[in-house]
């Protein structure tokens, strides 16, 4: 049986973000794929020469296990080009170098990519060529709309791949099939039933050297901008007819289209902070202020949390809080269903009634439930319990999934061009209060659970 040809151009490929999450991504699809025949075309700023480009792809390979016959022959036939990746002739001659349509990957810094998407309407582009690019897409609703208008200069919206790590197939089809394959939640899915929604993305780590993006962005732009509305829009959506790109995305841009703050009111329904020096996991970490390349007086904030609401029959009245931070004392990625308490409990159950609550956990995909039973001593006293369920493979990695969409022409779970402008409509109210400091800049120490007169979500 004859290989599926591929070929992949990486502008950037001597970046970060190649090296640490674009080649193993690339090296367990192709150690899965073993169909595939994909010549690789690496080009950026170092001054590599093939065989450079190669090790890392084989040093990248190697971390993931990739050994099949697909693994190898990229291993072995990719190519390196030490150029302006924003060069029209540059851009032609990589185009013109490969074996099939290409996929072009843009692991570049948001304005070098825009000036090579500019580059690329100077350029002869064959059939089926496909362009992924990295958030952020663009820096406010103008700015996004614009960046879509000269995409689609380029190749149709479906050839286009806003790239979103956190839609990898498992995550959204884990929720899909939790939501709709059981009888027991779809009908309970809504206002009438549930309290209100959190979802929650808090890491450990600090900067980590990445003061030249993040501190012009933030955790609000970061994360909740970008990843979080586009978990919260999965959760939300309204079942789609089949799992097709076109019914996914649609379901999905519905929901952003009903979104807002809630109350309509940027300063009650958000909250900003910063990591000042602490101890996070046995590391120290200093300030963010004090970090190397933060500008202090930007007052970017290390932690987000805005509540929106969807004006929809279903979640009408029901809150959603997105919340994202750094340098906290746990790693919390979860999304959290609060559902509403029942009815009435008869007269002689003693003991705490809490509410029925449903996580969803992300990396690794599990979910647990959580209970009201009576307990193994007074079996007229409710204790709370816990059921708890792994989803699939939790080991694949979330470039893995990406780039399997990429290559496979599906844009199913990347960001159409509508919705990323949803979502820089939905925070502009947040950004403009937090530019005029309407909202305050509250601190936390670095190791904490965030500033102590926060609430706790979830």
């Amino acid at each position: 049986m004859s290989k599926k040809l591929s070929s992949l151009i990486i502008l950037g490929a001597s970046g970060d973000l190649t090296s640490r999450l674009l080649l193993p991504g690339l090296g367990q699809l192709l150690d899965e794929q073993n169909e595939r025949h994909l010549q690789l075309i690496g080009a950026g700023s170092a001054d590599w020469s093939d065989d450079d480009f190669k090790k890392v792809v084989d040093t990248a390979f190697t971390a993931v296990d990739c050994t099949g016959p697909s693994g190898d022959h990229t291993r072995t036939t990719a190519s390196y080009v030490n150029a302006d990746v924003t060069d029209p002739l540059v851009l032609q001659r990589l185009i013109d170098s490969c074996d099939a349509a290409p996929a072009i990957y843009f692991a570049l810094p948001p304005a070098v990519a825009v000036a090579a998407c500019k580059a690329l309407e100077q350029v002869k582009l064959p059939a089926g060529l496909t362009l992924a690019l990295e958030k952020p897409f663009g820096t406010d609703v103008a700015s996004a709309e614009a960046l879509n208008a000269q995409l689609a200069r380029l190749v149709p919206e479906n050839q286009i791949h806003r790239v979103d790590h956190f839609l990898g197939r498992s995550t959204v089809f884990n929720l899909l099939g939790l939501r709709f394959a059981n009888r027991m939640f779809e009908p309970i899915w809504n206002a009438e039933h549930i309290e209100k929604v959190d979802i929650v993305y808090d890491e450990q780590l600090g900067l980590e050297g990445r003061a030249g993006y993040y501190d012009t962005a933030g955790a609000l732009i970061d994360m909740i901008q970008s990843h979080l509305l586009q978990v919260m829009a999965v959760v939300a959506m309204e079942p789609p007819s089949t799992l097709g790109a076109d019914d996914l995305r649609d379901a999905k841009e519905i929901v952003l289209r009903a979104t807002s703050l809630q109350g309509g009111d940027a300063s009650a329904s958000s909250r900003r902070a910063r990591y000042t020096a602490g101890e996070v996991d046995g590391r120290e970490m200093p300030a963010y202020s004090k970090e190397p390349g933060v500008v202090a007086s930007r007052k970017t904030e290390t932690l987000a949390e805005v509540t929106v609401q969807i004006d929809t029959w279903r979640w009408m009245g029901v809150p959603f809080t997105l919340r994202s931070g750094k340098a906290l004392a746990e790693r919390r990625r979860e999304i959290a269903i609060t559902f509403k308490k029942a009815n009435r409990v008869p007269t002689g159950l003693t003991g705490t009634e809490h509410p029925n609550v449903l996580r969803i956990y992300l990396a690794p995909d599990k979910m647990s439930l959580e209970l009201n039973v009576n307990g193994p001593g007074d079996p007229y006293e409710l204790e709370k319990t816990q059921l708890e369920a792994m989803f699939g493979d939790g080991q694949l990695l979330a470039y893995r999934e990406v780039l399997a969409g990429i290559l496979d022409g599906d844009p199913s779970l990347s960001v159409r061009g509508d919705s990323a402008v949803e979502g820089w409509r939905i925070v502009a109210p947040v950004l403009e209060a937090w530019r005029a400091d309407e909202v305050p800049l509250d601190s936390y120490k670095a190791g904490s659970d965030g500033p102590a007169k926060w609430t706790r979500i979830g």
